[in-house]
């Protein structure tokens, strides 16, 4: 059984929101928004509308020179997209995400077939990639860039039946996909991923992959294979990655992820026996993978390189929205912890 890493090492970094009783009404809003046609399609008239274009978000920066998500409102948007040549009933593309705090709906919508620098003029902003837009944004505003570009990415994969081959219908919200032919729907989904940090006691071992920005390592992780349980993908990506066999598994937390398409994180940590950890990796997989003190890990979480369009670090971690850094800064936490009770600092 899975235990929460939490109770053990009393870490206040995994993702929590606190409710009240005005998040039950909002989330009923949303489901009738979802579910009513109509009622979606009212909404688009005074929504907030997050741009893409070819899947990258559109940013602006404000007068402190901090880089945040550009939210248009319908009459902005309609009055921008006819400068540019577009109707403005191209806003009824637009898919459904969520509501701001004050109950505003949000949309997310893709230009990519509109002329990107007249867009980024008129909307005095600028379509940043998505992995480059995680150093720039605040950390709130992350997930709401991530599941905007998620959503569109799935419409656009999922134009066509795969029983029928004939094209499915969004619904307004876009929620689901329905093929006329067969009369299957299709919903959104995420590809469940294990991601591990596992630890020797007084080590933790990280990896790269050839794809990874240079001088960026990061926990473990792979796909769960059909049928498989989080603890038996945990098990095997490890052995399969980095030769070696797990023992205690902690459950950390949750998070989407909209890479390679949209995946949903299961984040663990995990201990190997201090006497068997010579590693072996799988360069299939892997380009690298070592073992980085507390110090290391420590100098790293201190100094992150906060401009991508800089030279990075020898050595860095992935940034404070990704769920491998929570774990990385969990295990510092509990080292520190450790220390601490055996007066090592």
């Amino acid at each position: 059984m899975l235990q929460s890493f939490k109770l053990f090492f009393n870490c206040n970094l995994v993702l929590s929101r606190s409710y009240s009783g005005y998040y039950v009404s909002r989330v009923r809003y949303l489901k009738r928004l979802k579910e009513d046609d109509e009622a979606c399609r009212e909404a688009l008239k005074s929504g907030n509308f997050l741009l893409y274009h070819k899947l990258s978000p559109l940013l602006r920066k404000t007068s402190n020179g901090i880089y945040t998500l550009a939210s248009l409102k319908t009459s902005d948007l309609e009055h921008i997209l006819e400068k540019v040549g577009k109707d403005k009933h191209f806003v009824n593309e637009s898919f459904l995400l969520g509501c701001t705090d004050k109950g505003e709906p949000q949309f997310s919508l893709e230009v990519g077939d509109l002329d990107r620098s007249a867009l980024e003029q008129e909307c005095r902003g600028m379509f940043v990639d998505l992995r480059k837009a995680f150093f720039m944004l605040p950390g709130p505003e992350s997930p709401l860039a991530a599941k905007g570009q998620a959503l569109l990415r799935w419409h656009q994969t999922n134009c066509f039946c795969s029983a029928t081959g004939q094209p499915t219908i969004r619904n307004q919200s876009g929620s689901f996909r329905v093929c006329n032919s067969s009369g299957i729907t299709y919903y959104p989904k995420m590809a469940p991923v294990v991601i591990v940090l596992v630890s020797d006691g007084s080590r933790c071992l990280l990896a790269r992959q050839t794809m990874f920005p240079l001088g960026m390592y990061s926990a473990l992780s792979g796909f769960c294979d059909m049928g498989e349980s989080v603890e038996e993908t945990l098990h095997r990506e490890v052995a399969e990655e980095v030769g070696l066999e797990v023992e205690n598994i902690q459950y950390s937390g949750s998070q989407h992820w909209p890479f390679p398409q949209s995946s949903f994180m299961l984040a663990c940590h995990a201990t190997v026996n201090p006497d068997k950890t010579q590693v072996n990796i799988d360069k299939a997989e892997l380009e690298d993978a070592r073992w980085f003190t507390y110090e290391e890990i420590t100098e790293a979480l201190r100094k992150p390189p906060l401009d991508p369009r800089r030279e990075p670090p020898v050595f860095w971690v992935p940034p404070p929205y990704a769920i491998a850094n929570q774990l990385i800064q969990e295990w510092a936490n509990q080292q520190q912890l450790s220390r601490k009770l055996h007066g090592l600092e």
